[in-house]
């Protein structure tokens, strides 16, 4: 129970990639974090492999001083979320803040709208979006997990024991 009562959230839209949404909400939940899945509204949304959630929050109502980290898991919501300012704008104060950021997978393409990436900074996730994030100015890394600053990057569903186990440890020190 290390992450007693931290809060922490999970940004999801419709197409969120299940595992990447289920596994690190419930690893984070043994650690004892509180843990708000945020959407848009609060309408269920359906997973890209099916599975339904239903959001405990809106991404409005969040505030980046009341959060301990955010997650942003990848499948096809970043690309549907990145495009509102109140996502890059809570994304931006969490990283402003030096808060943990979790990003697997597509979740890099939010990360690159908000504007937290820097010239130089190692970064992974799916191929479908490595020449974004170069373009950006990073620099890809083609490796299952790592932190690079307040960031922890995961490449693929594959790879969450090993996002999972990056991500708990980065919480765990703060």
């Amino acid at each position: 129970m290390r992450l007693q009562n931290k809060v922490i959230a999970i940004l999801i839209a419709e197409g969120v990639e299940d595992l990447e949404y289920y596994v690190p909400l419930m690893r984070l939940q043994e650690e004892g974090a509180k843990v708000l899945s945020a959407g848009l509204d609060l309408k269920s949304v359906r997973g890209k492999n099916g599975l339904v959630i239903t959001p405990d929050a809106t991404i409005e109502s969040l505030k980046a001083d009341e959060l301990f980290a955010l997650i942003l898991p990848g499948g096809w919501a970043p690309d549907k979320i990145r495009r509102y300012d109140v996502v890059k704008n809570l994304v931006k104060k969490m990283s402003d803040a030096n808060k943990t950021i979790g990003i697997i997978c597509h979740g890099g393409s939010i990360a690159i709208s908000a504007g937290i990436i820097k010239k130089g900074q190692r970064v992974t996730g799916s191929t479908g979006i490595k020449d974004d994030l170069v373009n950006a100015g990073a620099v890809w890394a083609d490796e299952a997990a790592f932190r690079e600053g307040n960031q922890v990057w995961g490449r693929v569903v594959a790879d969450i024991p090993d996002f999972n186990r990056e991500l708990v440890k980065a919480l765990v020190e703060r």
